[in-house]
């Protein structure tokens, strides 16, 4: 998938927890910068580690200008304003949808820039030890 896009550096916004330290590392050994949240617990003992502000902070002010065009990953409507601004700026390549059917309406606007994960769900998908038949994941 990043070499579709012609992707030459990916983020990855995540909330963190200790436990999961080596799954961090492995998305790291993928080529991924993460980029993390503190997550707190719920009143239901329910880890959270919402990342929406990370991504539009990065995408909008942090990282701005070190890039041509970006390529989000969501079907989330919480990010209209981020890809609003994008757009505006000639700055928004794809919208990556994980599932369109569960895609906020919000996003029709932006239906021309839409790309459906499950096209390329034979490369991604996780095969045991094993990446997708082809291997979306970068190459080191």
């Amino acid at each position: 998938m990043l070499d579709k896009f012609r992707v030459s550096k990916a983020f990855f916004f995540i909330g963190y927890m200790e436990e999961y330290r080596s799954f961090y590392d492995s998305i790291r050994s993928y080529g991924y910068e993460l980029v993390f949240k503190p997550t707190i617990t719920d009143g239901t003992g329910k880890t959270k580690g919402n990342i929406d502000a990370e991504l539009v902070l990065h995408s909008a002010a942090i990282e701005f200008t070190n890039y041509d065009k970006a390529v989000v990953v969501s079907s989330d409507g919480d990010f209209y304003c981020l890809y609003e601004y994008l757009t505006d700026c000639n700055k928004l390549l794809k919208i990556i949808l994980p599932n369109r059917k569960t895609a906020s309406t919000l996003l029709n606007r932006f239906e021309h820039l839409q790309y459906e994960l499950v096209r390329d769900k034979s490369k991604i998908e996780y095969l045991g030890n094993k990446i997708g038949r082809r291997g979306a994941l970068p190459r080191r």
